[in-house]
């Protein structure tokens, strides 16, 4: 079902329960438990009542079709315009005020007029044995339960237009990319819906009983107290149901958008910064607005701080392979690298993020060897090569004294172990198997394939299928044999489709 579809059935919906309350409800409570009447003036007020009833309907189906069709042209248009989008979004916010309109107009002339009219003419022909100040008594009747009803609408429209309101800002924000605002247009403000709501809940519980207990004194003066206060009891009962009723949807008003807020606001906390769409008109309006500006500022100044962030990685590992012109570019091809075995193992976004920057610094704890040790043109001595294997400690200590935030701890375990063999004789610490952070293992194959690769002073790189041939023979004893597989994988997929390429070109 449509949006649009939703929202009139919903409005239906409020309006048959709007009416059974105020009008079929308490109107016939006080009409046929109030006055004394013979059981052919019951059908004559029966009559009146449909009758009226009708006309009622009719001028309430007009003024509805009117009131309806900005917000009905936009869906029955293929390519409504900016401007009906922005009418109909200006509509549904004030719905619930043309709601008002739409009940207080009929219900008073188009029920209250020609039911008077029809009573008159039954009382002076002898029909209805009623006094006519009567028809003025029930014109008050008629007003406050007017007001009732159209009060008990306005709360309901109100929440049922949020789910239109947000369809047709979100139609907007496709055809136009920013969002619409009601802002400057519309202000409906809580103060005069708790005065007025306030107000009319206190006072018409007390004037609907004087005026029931006005008609019920003249009509029996022969009551006795058992019989009155039956009567009183019934009246009471109703009357309080129905002020029940608009008290909670008053509080249902003002709780929804605060519980939508703080909802909003705990998922902030939990780093979900997604805007909310903002379909109040009241001084809830000016809060989502005030959220959603928050919203964003957080937004900038993560980006600010990514940025910042990511030019720290790529500084560390572009001064580590300044270091040295033979290994320059190693960390960079070494990220990579493992980026494309772990997109080939399926891992989720973050944490291919976390591991292109674990693998951007996995040599940093290089910066802390000699030169002399490091740029060293002849093979190292043990004394040498042992001081060379303390660089992944080394670069997990200068990481630790960095005081990283606990989103980027996973670093860690990329930058420490990424030199263990998978038959427990690496270094630092001699893991073996699955004892071997998932990082460690990964980049394991990255940077020994890119180190057989690259040349050395010492020798010149190897070629790609003799490093392939050697990832082969090492899986499930220098490497994890899974992600072994997978880069062996990737590397002759590759160069089967740069075959085919090649093949191609005339």
């Amino acid at each position: 079902m449509s949006p649009f579809s939703l929202f009139q059935k919903r409005i239906l919906l409020n309006y048959i329960i709007g009416s059974m309350i105020a009008v079929f409800g308490v109107g016939s409570v006080f009409i046929f438990h109030t006055l004394s009447l013979s059981s052919s003036e019951m059908l004559y007020l029966l009559f009146i009542m449909i009758v009226s009833g009708m006309i009622m309907l009719a001028s309430e189906f007009l003024m509805y079709s009117k009131h309806i069709k900005p917000v009905k042209s936009i869906y029955q248009s293929n390519s409504p315009t900016m401007e009906e989008l922005e009418h109909a979004f200006l509509t549904a916010h004030r719905f619930p005020l043309l709601t008002v309109k739409r009940i207080l107009g009929p219900h008073l002339f188009g029920l209250s007029l020609p039911a008077s009219i029809l009573s008159v003419i039954l009382i002076a022909s002898g029909i209805l044995n009623l006094p006519y100040y009567y028809i003025g008594l029930a014109w008050g009747g008629a007003i406050l339960i007017a007001v009732m009803h159209a009060l008990i609408e306005f709360f309901l429209t109100y929440r049922s237009a949020q789910d239109i309101i947000q369809d047709i800002s979100k139609k907007a924000l496709r055809l136009n990319s920013s969002p619409l605002t009601i802002e400057g247009k519309y202000h409906l403000s809580i103060q005069r819906k708790l005065l007025v709501s306030a107000l009319f809940t206190s006072v018409f519980p007390v004037l609907l009983f004087i005026l029931a207990a006005q008609i019920r004194l003249t009509e029996s003066n022969t009551t006795t107290l058992s019989s009155y206060w039956n009567w009183a009891s019934l009246i009471v009962l109703v009357i309080f149901g129905l002020s029940l009723c608009g008290s909670i949807l008053l509080y249902k008003s003002i709780e929804e958008p605060i519980q939508s807020l703080q909802t909003r606001f705990e998922n902030v906390y939990m780093g979900d910064l997604k805007q909310m769409e903002n379909t109040y008109s009241d001084e809830f309006a000016y809060l989502v607005s005030g959220f959603n500006h928050m919203v964003s500022g957080i937004q900038d100044r993560d980006e600010r701080n990514e940025q910042l962030l990511e030019s720290f990685f790529t500084v560390f590992a572009a001064t580590l392979d300044a270091r040295d012109a033979y290994t320059a570019g190693h960390s960079k091809r070494v990220a990579e690298y493992s980026i494309k075995i772990a997109n080939e193992a399926g891992l989720p976004n973050e944490e291919v993020d976390l591991l292109r920057k674990s693998a951007l610094l996995h040599d940093i704890g290089k910066i802390g060897v000699r030169d002399n040790v490091l740029l060293k043109d002849g093979k190292l001595t043990d004394e040498e090569f042992e001081l060379i294997k303390q660089h992944p400690v080394m670069g997990a200590n200068i990481l630790e004294q960095v005081d990283l935030p606990e989103e980027l701890q996973p670093l860690l375990p990329g930058v420490k172990y990424h030199h263990e063999r998978f038959d427990g004789k690496g270094y630092p610490e001699g893991l073996s198997g699955y004892d071997i952070p998932k990082f460690g293992r990964l980049m394991a194959v990255a940077d020994a394939f890119d180190a057989m690769t690259s040349d050395r002073p010492y020798r010149k790189g190897m070629p790609f299928e003799k490093a392939l041939s050697i990832i082969e023979d090492g899986k499930g004893s220098q490497w994890d044999p899974y992600y072994a597989e997978l880069f062996l994988r990737i590397m002759r997929r590759e160069e089967t489709e740069a075959v085919s390429s090649y093949s191609q070109v005339p």
